[in-house]
């Protein structure tokens, strides 16, 4: 029987299985590490971790799980969200949030330890100071994790 197991992976690599196999998001501009699960030698799971997108949550002691994207394997989505987790509580990190649309069911989430903490109403991002390319606005559930 084969098992998922943990490979270090650069942004590139991360961004790249993300482009493949996510649903609705970009490629992320920057992180603090990201982590591959494999499958018999082959990548069938990424998740990028950084520091909190939100300002209020960037304390120092707080990390965002920026993407999560599999191929569908079983479990590869526990697998990597715990991964991350156990990593940032090992750094020295006290809390991890993670975000999903409203209309995601989560079980992934509430099998790595995570629990909703607030919901997050869609918005636009563009401002005259920092012009942005807008996509569709979501509603959003926030995720937290810690220690």
């Amino acid at each position: 029987m084969s098992h998922l197991t943990l490979v270090p992976l650069s942004l590139d690599e991360a961004n790249a299985f993300v482009d493949q196999h996510h649903r609705h998001n970009d490629p992320v501009v920057g992180h603090l590490w990201s982590t591959g699960a494999e499958l018999d030698g082959r990548l069938v799971g990424v998740s990028i971790v950084g520091r909190p997108v939100a300002r209020h949550l960037q304390d120092g002691l707080t990390v965002e799980i920026l993407r999560v994207a599999t191929d569908g394997t079983r479990n590869a989505v526990s697998f990597v969200k715990g991964a991350a987790c156990r990593a940032a509580f090992s750094r020295g990190f006290r809390k991890v949030v993670t975000y999903t649309l409203a209309s995601e069911g989560g079980s992934s989430l509430r099998g790595a330890g995570f629990r909703v903490v607030g919901k997050v109403k869609g918005r636009h991002w563009n401002t005259p100071s920092r012009p942005r390319e807008e996509g569709p606005l979501f509603d959003k559930l926030r995720w937290e994790a810690s220690q």
